[in-house]
């Protein structure tokens, strides 16, 4: 796989950073939008990309994420408004977003924003709720909370990308990364401090804890879905178990009616797989956005 070129863009609101793949394809084809995970990265979908050939490919580093600028997260309408900006600003057009967890959440978002320049969105186990659950209960991010979440408390700094890959590699849900996976997820993770001693996470632990925390706070994502009428398509891991422990990200947050909400989407229940699909079976995925791809032509 070819090297991307690293950018930055000032959308106006915020400063991202993202990786472009294959630039002089621009325009000659639809350009792949790869939207990351909370607490992941652009660089996470490398096993993806490099199975995906000469295309034009975009991946970007969500606001707190990675080395965009870094925000505690309040609501996550942010998110979908910051992929909107971005794809006027770079001027992006037949757009096939490719979204995992809360970046399909922002893809949907973003393509109700601007539907003239999207074409057809893969959104991988986004994390999308039923209508009734926004609003109600779970985590909050107020002031003084005496119980902030546990990501929180996440170690934050490694003596190396090295020590953070053998510390991660037999714990759930890491364990279940294929090496190329969890090598991207730790390599490009860290940031180096800045009196040289070691490495920290590029998503500071307590903005991952603000973005669990405000994990239902946008309610009119179920506009955007309704609005949408490109294809869809969803990939949904398997559901979660009864007992499932609330720091248990392996099984599907998404709703399994969503499907049923959007014009024009099918579904691919993936019942024996995790939440983190793009790092478990990234072969399997990037076939399944070739098919998308060659759908569309």
């Amino acid at each position: 796989m070819t090297e991307p070129t690293p950018f930055r863009a000032d959308t106006g609101e915020i400063e991202l950073a993202g990786f472009e793949w294959n630039a002089a394809r621009r325009g000659h084809g639809p350009t792949l939008l790869f939207v990351h995970a909370t607490g992941f990265h652009a660089r996470c979908w490398d096993p993806v990309v490099r199975r995906l050939g000469d295309r034009h490919m975009i991946a970007i580093d969500q606001r707190g994420h990675g080395r965009s600028a870094k925000h505690v997260i309040e609501d996550w309408r942010c998110f979908g408004e910051d992929l909107a900006r971005l794809v006027r600003m770079l001027d992006l057009a037949d757009v096939v977003g490719v979204g995992h967890s809360m970046g399909g959440h922002a893809l949907v978002d973003a393509a109700a924003a601007e539907p003239a320049r999207f074409v057809r969105l893969v959104l991988i186990d986004p994390v999308i709720a039923e209508a009734g659950a926004y609003g109600a209960g779970g985590w909050t991010i107020s002031q003084g909370d005496a119980a902030p979440h546990p990501t929180a408390r996440r170690k934050r700094v490694f003596e190396s990308p090295e020590a953070m890959i053998e510390r991660f590699r037999d714990r759930t849900p890491y364990r279940v990364f294929v090496p190329e996976a969890l090598e991207a997820y730790c390599r490009f993770g860290l940031l180096p401090l800045e009196d040289g001693t070691g490495f920290e996470l590029a998503c500071p632990p307590e903005i991952e804890a603000s973005i669990y925390m405000t994990s239902r706070s946008n309610a009119g994502v179920h506009d955007s879905v309704r609005a949408l009428d490109l294809p869809v398509l969803i990939l949904r891991a398997r559901l979660p178990a009864p007992d499932r422990d609330e720091m248990d990200f392996s099984s599907s947050p998404t709703w399994p009616g969503l499907v049923g909400e959007f014009r024009n989407a099918r579904e691919i229940h993936f019942e024996d797989r995790t939440h983190f699909l793009p790092m478990e079976i990234p072969e399997e995925v990037a076939e399944l956005i070739r098919n998308e791809l060659a759908a569309g032509a």
